[in-house]
């Protein structure tokens, strides 16, 4: 089932979301609808919180980046629980343009580091301690972000916050354009 995606505004995509027990409730359902979410939206990684649910969860899916990063053939993921333990502070930073499902039409770089050690549970319930490297330490940042409350444009520098304060302020309005379901914030 597709979801809505909650845009910016809503008050759970600031919120610090919650450990969940791996035996919540249709979890591997709600894995597969945020998948499903995901793909129908466009998107390449997905956070509980921007369809609602304040709880540490998140999906990712590199395969249609293939092309560009030939080691993501295929790389489709569950989260459960992740946290990011350790950030490389001698890997190096890049700074690359973000987009996001719950900002449409705001795409900004953003510098982030590139070798992150992630905790997390697997989709059959396993535990994980691992590095990640390449872009898909850029994707889990931004989608763990969202679990800890924060935004890509959170990152951004004064002048450029100032720079989109009115496409921002656009988006709680309800005025934009997407090709997804979404909830505004009720005015």
């Amino acid at each position: 089932m597709t979801l809505p995606i909650y845009i910016y505004g809503q008050q759970v995509l600031r919120k610090v979301a919650q450990d969940i027990p791996l035996d919540y409730p249709n979890l591997n359902e709600l894995i597969q609808n945020m998948f499903e979410t995901m793909e129908n939206s466009d998107g390449i990684g997905l956070a509980a919180p921007q369809i609602g649910l304040d709880i540490r969860l998140l999906v990712i899916d590199l395969d249609v980046l293939a092309d560009t990063y030939p080691e993501y053939k295929g790389y489709r993921k569950a989260f459960i629980n992740p946290h990011i333990v350790e950030i490389d502070e001698k890997s190096k930073t890049e700074s690359l343009e973000e987009g996001c499902l719950s900002l449409p039409g705001i795409h900004e770089k953003v510098t982030r580091h590139t070798r992150i050690r992630v905790q997390y549970v697997d989709e059959e319930l396993k535990p994980h301690d691992e590095w990640f490297e390449g872009y898909v330490t850029r994707v889990l940042q931004h989608e763990i972000d969202h679990l800890d409350g924060v935004l890509f444009t959170d990152h951004l520098s004064p002048f450029r916050k100032q720079l989109i304060k009115s496409k921002l302020k656009a988006l709680m309005q309800g005025k934009f354009r997407c090709g997804y379901r979404t909830k505004v914030t009720a005015r």
